[in-house]
């Protein structure tokens, strides 16, 4: 079934020169004595890449035969990001760093993912919003500097570089936003 350009919202996949396409913001644009246009900012799900881009009326799609399934991460070498199929540890798939982008810093072994597949293809895959890591390299805190909110940086287990409140110490575990790459609490103590 084809779109047209007024089904292009916010979360919709669609088919643009070969490629798939999420639209990740739309809104109508009326101009005087023109036809309205949609203005969308669009990410290629195959190379991650974002673009501004305006629809007309005479624009047709179709829509991306997308499908999500479950697997979970299990190591990185050399740039290759290794998963395996849930449920199936001997069905495995491999990603370069480059496709998985930002999200790459914040996968650790063990990680369940949502992979994105495209004509039979896994194109990208999905972490979990929200996931703990333990700091592994921390500036020491400054005493008295903790009330007042400054953030410094720390290292993550999987080498991830993170701004954080300068209370938080090396071995403390911090949840992370994965999608803006945020600090978002401190869920454990170091031991």
């Amino acid at each position: 079934m084809g779109l047209t350009y007024t089904d292009l919202k916010k979360g919709v996949l669609f088919v643009m020169e070969g490629a798939p396409y999420e639209v990740l913001d739309s809104h109508f644009l009326r101009m005087q004595q023109r036809k309205a246009v949609v203005q969308t900012k669009i990410k290629n799900l195959v190379t991650g890449k974002i673009v501004d881009r305006n629809f007309q009326p005479s624009d047709n799609f179709e829509e991306a035969e997308i499908e999500k399934k479950s697997a979970v991460f299990i190591y990185t070498n050399r740039g290759e990001y290794w998963f395996h199929e849930e449920g199936n540890p001997k069905n495995r798939f491999m990603l370069k760093e480059d496709l998985l982008g930002e999200a790459a810093q914040f996968l650790k072994p063990n990680t369940p993912v949502e992979t994105v597949v495209f004509e039979g293809k896994v194109i990208t895959v999905k972490l979990p919003v929200k996931a703990d890591f333990k700091v592994v390299e921390a500036p020491p805190s400054i005493k008295g500097n903790t009330a007042q909110g400054g953030s410094k940086m720390v290292t993550l287990e999987g080498g991830a570089k993170l701004a954080v409140p300068l209370f938080v110490n090396e071995g403390d575990i911090v949840r992370v936003n994965t999608a803006t790459g945020e600090y978002v609490e401190r869920v454990e103590l170091a031991k």
